[in-house]
């Protein structure tokens, strides 16, 4: 069935109403990009278009495993976990080709949950844009590995002896892609039906491993369909009895795992890219060198809405085509950040740091508001790297924290960072993120049995 083009919260309801649906489904992405939701009535949803409705607001109260933090302000204990205002957005309708063609609505919070909202902070990063004369636009490209495993068997195996789909290194492989054509073609299809349209599927590097770029749009929409694939391609694999996985490191043997974000600015005005001169070196207007020399100064201080994870930062490691510091460089895979030159249509910035543990909205966030902060403040970058950025001695203000809870303390620090993204979500992205140290501390991991047990 091909979905209509719903604009209005009217136009939501007639379809749904016409199709006589008893329900509709509706997802909300947390603090972690995780995607919670619900089956909603038809009546409760036609209310909620015009009314809005109730989320428990636990869901910005707890981490990926379900635990409720006891270091936020925001929602614990002491506010009894109310129901947060939260909204319907009829324009973001799909229809799941797996659940007979049911409409699946994402949700966003209002109210006081929207200061700490995902979607919410890109969209006050994007209207930021929008008053200084841009239009940004972004695309997300993600490498994800598929195991012939399934949640219950990766836990009865304490996540070790993983099988993968495919053995070995061999990247771009059309062997691979042709015995397993028939998930990439499932892949494919989820990606056109359910709007976001996937430009590139190939193996990447490593067993099991492939790689999806999603084709380029308006920057929110651009984070809903990176939200969306995350979660529908987990979807997908484990409903074939096989799992993916978008940590950014699974294991120590093979590299990890990228999220990269393309973006580039759009003068409003003139609809023209404000990231190409073609009478500048590599064509990068003052906007575009501003623009990255800003993603370079405040890459350290806001890496933690990049770097989420504990687990994030075993990927940024020398030699892994993973960066180490702040760097720049054109057409260059060893920097943080890469100047692809091209038309005025195709001229772009690549923010490598980011892996496929990214929220795409918070990451986006950072991404495009640095940027705009060095527009702004006529930030001019470093020298760009040639060749190998490993082996160049960086200045220390540019290197990135080595560690969650070191990445934490410098957003917690960062005055524009706070100037950007506000106060509210600062101190509780913040207290999320070293809550999240501090549960990776309690483990005692098989490295330290293997080096203390016997021998200390």
């Amino acid at each position: 069935m091909n979905t209509p083009k719903i604009k209005t919260a009217a136009d939501a309801a007639a379809y749904v109403r016409s199709r006589d649906l008893p329900f509709v489904k509706i997802g909300i992405v947390d603090i972690d990009g995780i995607m919670r939701g619900k089956y909603m009535a038809r009546d409760k949803f036609e209310s909620a278009l015009t009314g809005g409705f109730g989320m428990c607001d636990v869901v910005l109260g707890w981490d990926s495993n379900d635990q409720l933090y006891d270091n936020t302000t925001l929602t614990g204990w002491h506010t009894a976990y109310p129901d947060a205002a939260a909204r319907i957005l009829p324009e973001t309708m799909r229809l799941i080709p797996f659940e007979n063609d049911l409409p699946f609505f994402l949700a966003e919070f209002e109210g006081y949950a929207e200061a700490a909202c995902p979607r919410g902070v890109l969209r006050r990063v994007l209207k930021k844009a929008e008053e200084m004369g841009f239009a940004v636009s972004a695309a997300a490209e993600f490498e994800f590995f598929v195991f012939d495993e399934t949640p219950h068997s990766v836990r009865e195996k304490n996540y070790r002896n993983l099988k993968t789909i495919t053995p070995g290194f061999f990247g771009y492989s059309v062997l691979r892609s042709g015995v397993h054509s028939d998930f990439y073609h499932e892949l494919l299809d989820l990606g056109h039906k359910m709007d976001f349209e996937i430009e590139g599927l190939h193996t990447e590097t490593g067993p099991g491993v492939l790689e999806a770029a999603i084709r380029v749009d308006d920057a929110l929409k651009a984070a809903d369909k990176a939200a969306l694939f995350k979660t529908f391609t987990k979807i997908l694999a484990q409903r074939r009895g096989w799992m993916a996985t978008f940590m950014a490191k699974w294991s120590r043997d093979w590299p990890g795992q990228s999220g990269h974000l393309h973006t580039s600015l759009r003068d409003i005005k003139t609809g023209k890219g404000a990231f190409y001169d073609a009478s500048a070196p590599h064509h990068m207007s003052d906007a575009m060198r501003w623009f990255v020399g800003g993603q370079q100064q405040l890459m350290p201080e806001t890496l933690a809405m990049v770097a989420c994870t504990v687990n994030s930062y075993t990927r940024l490691i020398p030699g892994f085509w993973a960066p180490t510091d702040s760097a720049w460089g054109v057409e260059n895979r060893t920097t943080a950040l890469r100047v692809i030159p091209g038309s005025e249509k195709s001229q772009r910035v690549e923010y490598r740091v980011a892996a496929a543990d990214i929220n795409p909205y918070i990451a986006l966030a950072a991404a495009i508001g640095s940027g705009l902060w060095g527009i702004e403040n006529r930030i001019e970058p470093g020298d760009p790297i040639q060749g190998n950025a490993y082996a160049v001695e960086h200045p220390k203000e540019r290197a990135l924290p080595r560690s969650l809870g070191e990445a934490a303390g410098r957003l917690r620090a960062s005055k524009p960072a706070r100037e950007l993204f506000g106060d509210t979500f600062v101190d509780h992205y913040v207290a999320t993120r070293e809550w999240e140290e501090r549960e990776a501390r309690k483990a005692v991991t098989d490295w330290q049995l293997a080096r203390y047990l016997e021998i200390i």
